[in-house]
């Protein structure tokens, strides 16, 4: 029983150690970075047909764009979302290994998913 358990919780560690070397990899092979949003009005709306949003010291920030570099932002903008959701889940991971494999001080009862970060 205790040998499958122990198994069971080396196998676990393993794995998400590895979700965690498959996020960095992903990391490695993002292009440009750019905050804010992008988007394109319809023809006849009033204002530029492409236009870059963002936030600077609280106010929004509005810049016209040509569709070059419209396309250019938006996969930029694009990789900062996906940037961010990367280094959620390395955090997430990271304290999933460092709450499972290093000692720690002991708690009356478990601490839940919630506390430690994981949702």
């Amino acid at each position: 029983m205790f040998n499958r358990r122990m198994t069971k919780a080396i196998s676990h560690a393993q794995r998400v150690t590895a979700e965690y070397r498959q996020l960095r990899r992903e990391l490695g092979s993002l292009g440009y970075l750019s905050q804010g949003s992008v988007f394109q009005r319809r023809p006849g709306q009033q204002g530029s047909r492409y236009v870059w949003t963002r936030k600077i010291e609280a106010k929004t920030v509005t810049v016209a764009l040509s569709k070059q570099q419209y396309q250019w932002l938006r996969r930029a903008v694009a990789n900062q979302r996906k940037l961010t959701r990367i280094v959620r889940q390395m955090q997430q991971r990271s304290r999933q290994i460092l709450f499972e494999s290093v000692p720690g001080v002991v708690h009356r009862k478990p601490l839940s998913k919630r506390v430690l970060g994981l949702i």
